[in-house]
C-alpha cells in the first residue's frame, strides 16, 4: 500500500530535525514500516538517537527527496 507524502509547502516547512514518524509520512511511508527499517539500520536517512527518540536531519531527507528550497539561501539577507 502507497501513502500520501507531504505536499512541497510542508517539506518547505519542516523543522532542522524531525521525528521518525514525520520522515516516514515525507517518504510515504506508514508508521510501522517506518520503525522497521529504523530498527533494522535500514532507513534511508540518518537517523539520530536521542535517548528512546529518533530524529531524522531534515537537509538530509530533503536531499533524498530531491526537494530544493526556493526561499533564500541563510545568511544572505
Amino acid at each position: 500500500m502507497v501513502r500520501a507524502g507531504m505536499s512541497l509547502a510542508e517539506l518547505g516547512g519542516l523543522p532542522t530535525v524531525v521525528d521518525l514518524v514525520t520522515a516516514g509520512k515525507a517518504l510515504g511511508l506508514g508508521r510501522t514500516k517506518t520503525y522497521e527499517l529504523a530498527q533494522a539500520g535500514e532507513f534511508p536517512c540518518r537517523i539520530i538517537r536521542v535517548g528512546k527518540k529518533y530524529l531524522v536531519p531534515t537537509p538530509e531527507l530533503l536531499a533524498l527527496l530531491g526537494y530544493q528550497p526556493t526561499g533564500p539561501e541563510p545568511g544572505s539577507e
